[in-house]
């Protein structure tokens, strides 16, 4: 299992452009929480899971729209790579560093 507590810095691409945001994750076992932090504000994560080096988790936003973002990463040493679900508008690319 990798180590995927502490913060990240990521990025995701999407069509409103890159949205910068700072994930900071603690897991217990196989459950994961922790808060996502951007220019848009910060909420906790929910729902969040750890499957060996695989981390899942949803995040509730309000801007642009309400909407659940279902969140799928991979952790790799000091980087972090996967994907932010937007429902009906797609799927984005996310990746990331470990912060310190």
């Amino acid at each position: 299992m990798a180590n995927v507590d502490g913060s990240w810095d990521t990025v995701t691409k999407s069509p409103m452009g890159d949205q910068k945001a700072t994930l900071t994750v603690k897991s217990d076992g196989n459950s994961l929480t922790g808060t996502y932090s951007g220019a848009l504000g910060s909420t906790a994560i929910t729902d969040g899971k750890v499957e060996g080096d695989t981390l899942s988790w949803k995040v509730s936003i309000v801007v642009p729209m309400p909407m659940t973002l279902d969140c799928e990463a991979t952790v790799e040493g000091d980087t972090i790579s996967g994907t932010v679900g937007a429902g009906a508008f797609g799927s984005f690319p996310m990746a990331g560093s470990r912060v310190g």
